[in-house]
């Protein structure tokens, strides 16, 4: 991918709001990890404990995108990525993000790097299928995501809860991020590559079909989680 193209660019915007709308709950583990320290210890705990998960998810990014390489890993990458999607609206439960804590700064550090690899996984994926393999945009995706994470966490929550629409607008990027990587697949060519109308209407309905499904099934499952949570004091 050439360097200030439209396709560039598009990229990176695509880049710019899945760390948005992804880098909330990783900044909220990192807070809560740094909540028991003592005050002088606080700011030391998250700015190292961001490094050190930058760190980390840096290498896993150039991990990602090597591995999605290899024929046949970016259609699974692309059907996880689909599923992260789903999860980011549809998941109402956050008991994983309140349950971190830690008392000495190591503890908060190493709970701070384990939370933030385990949960950067949806940020990854995301980050390595919107550069399609250019390490460039993988470089300032991650660079995007620091200050995001050290200093927007509070911004992107207010933001969040003032416009729920942006977790819709986020779950939709990753959906049309997931179909680019299915899209890209060398092992679908047959399918996709080509400007056959066929291959075009191929190509439109996967991105349709991901954005809609997300999206509708995403919000069905939340309107059932409602009705069952409406009906809870009346089951007892």
């Amino acid at each position: 991918m050439e360097l200030f193209t439209f396709p560039w660019w598009s990229a990176l915007l695509t880049i710019v709001i899945i760390d948005l709308v992804l880098a909330g709950d990783n900044a909220i583990v990192i807070a809560l990890a740094a909540r028991n320290l003592p005050a002088e210890h606080q700011n030391k705990a998250i700015v190292w404990g961001t490094i050190a998960a930058i760190v980390v998810r840096s290498a896993m990014t150039v991990c990602v995108v090597w591995l999605l390489q290899i024929p046949g890993l970016m259609f699974i990458g692309g059907l996880g990525l689909l599923w992260i999607a789903y999860k980011l609206i549809s998941d109402s439960s956050d008991d994983a993000n309140h349950s971190v804590s830690a008392t000495t700064f190591w503890s908060a550090m190493k709970t701070i790097v384990v939370a933030d690899a385990l949960m950067g996984i949806d940020n990854v994926l995301g980050v390595a299928g919107a550069a399609n393999g250019s390490f460039d945009l993988v470089v300032i995706g991650l660079l995007i995501s620091i200050p995001i994470v050290v200093m927007g966490s509070r911004l992107v929550l207010r933001l969040v809860e003032r416009w729920p629409i942006i977790i819709y607008l986020g779950a939709a990027v990753l959906a049309f991020t997931a179909a680019q990587m299915l899209i890209n697949e060398q092992l679908l060519d047959a399918w996709y590559d080509g400007d056959a109308l066929f291959n075009q209407i191929a190509r439109v309905l996967t991105y349709a079909l991901a954005i809609l499904g997300v999206l509708g099934l995403s919000r069905l499952t939340q309107k059932r989680q409602e009705q069952a949570t409406k009906s809870e004091p009346y089951s007892a």
